[in-house]
């Protein structure tokens, strides 16, 4: 299949290598060609544009930073996806985005005849789970794409409901990780082992995905892990303004959101997430590190 990919960045360049692995032809783009210089050499073929991407694609595939990003590739009226997709042809954005904004685009794409799935994912290809919204017929018909690119498929339903579920996981797992961090601050404050503490809450009612990276990047101050701090903040905003389109309550939300915003503003931005720790330390006068073992 002609597949067009834009976006080939830490999350976009593993799925487009599946999807060569595969054996899909594959056209893509980013603002930094450098980004695609691996999947070039693998037999993608460059272009100068996400809209010359979608004149070479039956599907477009984008992984972008954000709603800006994305109302900028697909709507351009010189260089977006929507001047160059043919009628029927496919599109799908795996980008971490606004539910209300997603569908505003995705409503101007239908009246141009092209088909639109949100599909955000976590994790990381092959392994990484996928949450598909928009019409289930498409979705069906291009199961074995999504199966291309990752483990776990899931259906969610109509048009931006995958973007909610993505931004309810962010949500729980980035408040989770305060919440981690506050308790580890705690004990420490309690004068208690860290390294003990850190090998009880595994096997405890602490025991949360957001803490696996406490002991590997908090305690040796290793704040270079995938996913930085800027892109967790701006999902986490998100998930917030999704709570208050919903008048849903998102009380930890807030506290967390407050968390990362310090963080930035102390240029802690392109940092790995984990940096954030570092307000909470400077608030309690205490460091989560602990000696390398021997």
């Amino acid at each position: 299949m002609q597949v067009g990919f834009i976006g080939t960045g830490t999350m976009g360049n593993p799925m487009s290598r599946c999807l060569l692995d595969a054996g899909h032809q594959l056209t893509v783009h980013d603002v930094r060609r450098e980004a695609t210089t691996n999947l070039c050499e693998m037999g993608a073929t460059w272009a100068d544009s996400p809209r010359a991407v979608a004149e070479a694609s039956q599907v477009v595939f984008s992984s972008l930073p954000g709603p800006v990003e994305f109302q900028q590739v697909v709507l351009h009226p010189d260089t977006g996806i929507l001047s160059g997709l043919e009628r029927n042809s496919t599109y799908i954005d795996t980008t971490t985005n606004s539910p209300t904004i997603f569908r505003e685009v995705a409503a101007q794409c239908r009246e141009a005849g092209i088909r639109i799935m949100d599909a955000p994912v976590s994790g990381r290809p092959p392994e990484m789970t996928i949450m598909v919204g928009g019409d289930k017929a498409v979705f069906e018909e291009h199961r074995a794409l999504f199966d291309d690119i990752a483990r776990n498929v899931f259906y969610v339903g109509e048009t931006g409901a995958a973007c909610v579920a993505k931004l309810v996981t962010q949500y729980m797992g980035y408040c989770n990780h305060i919440t981690a961090l506050e308790g580890m601050i705690m004990g420490a404050k309690a004068g208690i082992d860290l390294d003990i503490l850190a090998s009880i809450v595994p096997v405890s009612a602490g025991a949360s995905r957001a803490f696996n990276g406490v002991p590997s990047n908090v305690f040796t101050g290793d704040f270079t892990s995938n996913g930085t701090l800027n892109i967790i903040a701006k999902d986490l905003g998100l998930a917030c303004e999704l709570a208050r389109d919903v008048a849903a309550p998102a009380h930890m939300g807030m506290i967390a959101e407050d968390v990362y915003h310090r963080a930035q503003t102390q240029g802690m931005g392109q940092m790995g997430f984990h940096a954030a720790v570092q307000i909470l330390e400077q608030m309690a006068g205490v460091e989560l590190r602990t000696k390398p073992k021997s």
